[in-house]
């Protein structure tokens, strides 16, 4: 377990460079010195340029595509495993292929439960992430995992905003539930978007179920993928008679024609997070730090304090 009488280090790595220096800011420490070395072929050796002998390390990375972000967090664990490390912590904001967590057809890999494996075997001792895709991954690990939830972020944002004829929507079925936990910190109703998909990033169908007449709607949702739901829901909100229409999503992927489909839609604005570094600004994206709230879930697991205090919201 870690220890108050071990050093403290956090090291960053290369895809979460940004956020990293703000955790270690808010905790109060300068982040360690770490360095990657690369070949010309692509290959590449993360390695520790300081002593991390008996410490309890803490790597800071998402394992947002490509897949070096994982395999340099893999890399940068057996390096500390194998410089004696007391004991490591991956700290992983966003925690990749987290949507693949079961089988929904034939002949598929269950990716998110094979990552847990191979962090295990690199000798993760724990795993610190953010709104996971589905609350149920915690269980893909036999080690301890603290599972931080942004709605402690996005609901002061929310309510600095005043709306006066607030709904919480979600934008599909599966995330009927994070809605309703989002709107009882408001005493909200809660409309949802039915979609069906033909494939993956791509609806073929959405429909309606609740009122939005004459209400500010917030969208709630853990991934901006292509951001193609969102605005499809966005503008059947709209279409339905809803005064305005936001979205909350922690993770921002955005990948493909998502920027652009984002300035195209009716959404007045995205609210994300920054555990995952925006590709270019834009000015309808609204960035909220979860540095603080790392830091202290990192000072809390080093003093073998309380993470379930740190989820509370004012």
């Amino acid at each position: 377990m870690p220890s108050q009488f071990n050093p403290v280090k956090l090291f960053a790595g290369s895809g979460s460079q940004d956020l990293a220096a703000k955790i270690a800011n808010c905790y109060g420490r300068e982040l360690g010195d770490v360095a990657v070395s690369r070949f010309s072929d692509g290959e590449f050796q993360p390695h520790f340029n300081e002593s991390v002998r008996g410490c309890d390390v803490y790597l800071i990375q998402s394992t947002n595509p490509p897949t070096d972000n994982l395999v340099e967090l893999l890399m940068m664990t057996d390096a500390a495993r194998r410089a004696s490390a007391h004991y490591v912590t991956a700290v992983i904001p966003y925690f990749g292929l987290a949507r693949q967590d079961r089988k929904d057809k034939p002949r598929v890999a269950i990716g998110s439960k094979l990552v847990a494996n191979i962090l295990v075997a690199s000798g993760v001792n724990r795993i610190m992430t953010m709104d996971l895709h589905a609350a149920q991954i915690q269980g893909f690990f036999d080690i301890p995992v603290d599972h931080l939830d942004a709605s402690v972020i996005f609901v002061p944002y929310i309510k600095s905003l005043g709306l006066k004829a607030l709904t919480i929507a979600s934008p599909d079925m599966g995330g009927s539930y994070r809605a309703r936990t989002f709107a009882s910190f408001f005493k909200a109703e809660v409309v949802i978007c039915d979609k069906r998909r033909k494939r993956a990033n791509e609806i073929e169908a959405m429909t309606l179920i609740g009122d939005v007449t004459d209400q500010d709607i917030v969208l709630i949702d853990d991934i901006c993928d292509t951001a193609g739901t969102l605005s499809k829901a966005a503008a059947l909100i709209m279409e339905r008679g809803a005064r305005s229409v936001r979205a909350v999503c922690t993770h921002p992927v955005m990948s493909g024609k998502a920027y652009e489909t984002l300035e195209n839609s009716v959404l007045t604005e995205l609210i994300v997070t920054d555990t995952i570094p925006l590709k270019q600004p834009s000015e309808k994206i609204r960035v909220l730090s979860t540095a603080d709230l790392f830091a202290k879930a990192i000072m809390n697991v080093n003093e073998h304090g309380s993470i379930s205090q740190l989820f509370r919201v004012d």
